[in-house]
């Protein structure tokens, strides 16, 4: 009898952009964006067609956890290749007759990567990759090697927005497109979105309907695959409207301009060394709006979240020159605000008395976490015309590029996961805590009373609403 891939693959047509990724000859090819467009499917389909054509293959496909992997690609791929690959179990992967090997594998903490230690592989797929941490993914690439002369080493990703990746895989693939970095390896992005899976669309044709239902900014996740909003997010006020930066209506960027001498500045602080630091200058206005004029922030160049390794007073230096030099903070006074933890020392000098010898000083901020995210959301969200009390300078890049996609701690429901790269959301929350804002006060809650209707005096039944 023969095999059911073959039968499958007779029968099987991709659409546009599934050939499009199957065609792709990107040593880095990611294929995603909304939900529904058919990317499982094809990462699976893929590593199996690249099995068959090249003999002695070895082939690597990841999901983040052990259950996922088996729902999604151990069943699948057990029942298609039934008679044609042979399946070792202890070892979950797939023997071809060409002498190709399909690895199946999966990464859910930080001990999982070791597994993959010295390990090689001619083609890794990294399956729902913004789910996979951006080191686990540099380092399960290490592994990443041929030695076949016509073939060269490659990876695959399908990704949706969302996930502790996303900044990663966004930095990769969306912000730049496709491009040749020094290296020689190359990037190519291929958008996926529900209505080019034609087999979805047939089967289920409300599952659009229930996409569409959704909020706004889930919608524009979920179903059109923007990469500046996703499931998860912490921040999903903030908005970056290029149309807007001069008007200044419903978006937070806005472009640059000379603060009036009058308004007070203000500098937060978050201290970093092996991690990134973080210094915001703000200006603030007259109605208490802030804006985030400038920014030093003390990370490695095309590097997610890993410091310069510069001293505390090289740190203070470079700051006390920023203030002298700038023709926005030249002859300030700025008010100054940072983690209490610089002011520890016992492990000698604290670093709040590093930065008063170089002429920085710093009030102590307030370090409760909820609160200060409360004050932040607070000011990022806009008035009835549009307008918010928290605006950054269009230059201030990586306030733009890092705050927007912080996402909610997995164990603290209202925390913001400090895993991530949080130091400037970190040093704005001290200065939203330091100058806050009034919350507006709930509507006043109307409870409904009813009469019993067991009650046998009761001749007529009402309902009332009471204010409370």
């Amino acid at each position: 009898m023969e095999p059911l891939i073959f039968q499958k693959l007779r029968r099987e047509v991709p659409n546009a952009r599934q050939r499009e990724f199957f065609c792709s000859t990107a040593r880095h090819t990611a294929y995603g964006g909304a939900r529904g467009g058919g990317k499982s499917w094809a990462m699976r389909r893929k590593m199996v067609l690249l099995a068959m054509r090249y003999p002695r293959l070895r082939l690597l496909l990841l999901r983040r956890s052990l259950t996922e992997l088996r729902e999604n690609h151990v069943l699948p791929l057990q029942a298609e290749l039934g008679g044609y690959a042979t399946f070792k179990k202890d070892e979950r992967a797939f023997l071809f007759p060409n002498g190709s090997r399909l690895t199946l594998g999966y990464c859910d903490c930080d001990a999982d990567v070791l597994q993959y230690q010295g390990a090689e592989y001619d083609v890794i797929g990294f399956e729902e990759a913004t789910h996979f941490k951006e080191e686990w993914i540099v380092f399960i690439c290490t592994a990443l090697r041929t030695t076949k002369p016509h073939f060269f080493a490659r990876v695959y990703y399908t990704c949706n927005p969302g996930g502790v990746g996303h900044a990663y895989i966004k930095r990769l693939f969306i912000d730049r497109r496709f491009e040749k970095n020094e290296d020689g390896a190359d990037y190519a992005f291929i958008p996926a979105v529900v209505y080019d899976n034609h087999v979805l669309m047939q089967a289920d044709p409300q599952y659009v309907r229930r996409l569409e239902a959704l909020p706004a900014h889930k919608r524009r996740a979920h179903l059109e695959g923007d990469w500046n909003v996703y499931e998860g997010q912490v921040f999903e006020e903030f908005r970056n409207d290029a149309a807007h930066y001069h008007d200044r209506l419903f978006t937070h960027v806005i472009a640059p301009f000379t603060p009036p001498r009058e308004w007070r500045i203000y500098r937060s602080f978050d201290f970093g060394y092996a991690k990134p630091f973080s210094v915001g200058w703000w200006a603030r206005d007259g109605d208490g709006r802030l804006y985030r004029i400038l920014e030093l922030y003390g990370c490695v160049r095309g590097e997610a979240n890993v410091g310069v390794r510069m001293s505390p007073e090289e740190i203070f230096r470079e700051i006390a020159r920023v203030e002298r030099e700038h023709p926005w903070l030249m002859g300030k006074q700025i008010t100054g605000v940072a983690d209490p933890a610089i002011w520890d020392a016992s492990r000698g000098e604290a670093i709040a008395a590093t930065a008063e010898r170089c002429g920085v000083y710093f009030e102590r901020g307030d370090n409760r976490r909820v609160a200060g995210w409360m004050q932040l959301h607070n000011r990022l969200c806009f008035d009835k015309n549009g307008v918010p009390m928290l605006y950054v300078f269009a230059g201030c890049s990586e306030f733009i590029r890092t705050v927007p996609i912080l996402q909610y701690s997995r164990t603290h429901a209202e925390d913001v996961d400090s895993d991530m790269e949080d130091h400037i959301a970190d040093e704005t929350r001290y200065l939203c805590m330091m100058v806050p804002i009034e919350t507006k006060a709930p509507p006043r809650a109307v409870a409904l009373h009813v009469n019993d209707p067991l009650d046998r005096d009761i001749t007529h039944y009402v309902y009332r609403r009471e204010e409370r």
